[in-house]
């Protein structure tokens, strides 16, 4: 049986309700005052709808280690690629965000050559058909939609985009593979000025179409001039070519009222040059007002908490030779 003390008691209880605790921790603490009062597992188990494998080990792990043994333990993991500490990462950022010129560097800003080229690649997947119709709004009458629809297949969209144009190039096809991912990179690569481009940086994330060491050579063999550029593992959202998706999800994909996958993909296209007459670049919104409040903070943490790493700061990219970012998650100017 599971005893606790007067000061225990309230433990579980604010862990179980608590809204910074984590899903599987607050599971583990809704058991133990149950468990407090006498009841067995299986009353438990029907009571809070848990697995009995959560609840019998949510009580040996309480009655082994008390009130910590209740959050989640320390997983393995890949280790980190750069032994750097926070703070250490928010100065190289710090770096970044200054002018050149204020470093001692004899430029007025860092960009790419005249001769050089950033594009963002991805892929956004099912685009379905779906014959969903939708009544207009009147008057005194929001728009309308029927729950029954009729489904006509999907089919995925492919998307590069030059980060410092505004220029899309998408295409649709049966599925996300690699050959669709170098169809996309042959229909950018094969027209100028990208063609006879000194470099062309190719943004990706860690999908499974361009994935690894073997896709930058196959890149490389393929296009001498261009340079895969995988962003850090949960910071998918480096790749710009998903703020445009954003862009797509809210403005081309609802209503779903379309017949079948043909008029998908001429809607698609119609956006993209709709897209290229307005768009312009995305704004870089993180300031370096921002950027000394973070280090401020980081700085108060690490007095507070000596010896305890921060996990809230990215890795760092895995290409040392991408040029310096110049815009970041935000909004066009359409």
């Amino acid at each position: 049986m599971v005893v606790l003390t007067s000061a225990e008691r309230r433990q579980p209880k604010k862990m179980a309700h608590g809204h910074k605790t984590p899903h599987q921790a607050r599971q583990r603490a809704t058991v133990v005052p149950l468990a407090a009062r006498g009841r067995g597992n299986a009353r438990i188990t029907a009571q809070t709808h848990l697995h009995a494998d959560t609840v019998r080990t949510s009580r040996g792990r309480f009655a082994h280690g008390g009130i910590p043994a209740l959050a989640d333990r320390k997983r393995s993991g890949r280790p980190a690629r750069f032994p750097v500490t926070p703070i250490q990462v928010a100065e190289d950022k710090a770096v970044a965000c200054r002018l050149p010129a204020e470093t001692g560097v004899p430029l007025a800003r860092r960009s790419c050559d005249e001769d050089e080229y950033v594009i963002s690649d991805d892929e956004k997947t099912p685009f379905q058909a779906r014959c969903h119709p939708t009544l207009a709004p009147g008057q005194t009458r929001a728009m309308r939609g029927n729950h029954t629809y009729g489904r006509g297949g999907a089919l995925a969209y492919l998307a590069a985009y030059d980060v410092h144009h505004a220029k899309v190039f998408g295409r649709c096809e049966p599925r996300t593979r690699i050959a669709p991912f170098m169809n996309l990179v042959t229909q950018v690569m094969s027209r100028e000025p990208y063609a006879s481009a000194t470099l062309v940086y190719r943004v990706v994330d860690n999908g499974s179409s361009y994935r690894g060491k073997k896709a930058a050579n196959r890149l490389a063999t393929a296009f001498p001039n261009a340079v895969l550029v995988h962003t850090p593992v949960h910071a998918s959202w480096l790749n710009q070519t998903e703020v445009y998706f954003s862009v797509v999800q809210r403005k081309v994909v609802p209503p779903n009222d379309v017949t079948d996958l043909a008029q998908v993909a001429e809607r698609l296209r119609a956006f993209e040059d709709r897209y290229d007459a307005t768009a312009q670049p995305f704004q870089w919104k993180f300031t370096t007002s921002d950027l000394n409040d973070l280090l401020t903070r980081l700085h108060r943490h690490t007095a507070d908490h000596p010896g305890k790493a921060s996990t809230a700061l990215a890795a760092r990219p895995t290409h040392e030779g991408l040029p310096e970012p110049t815009t970041k998650r935000g909004t066009s100017r359409r």
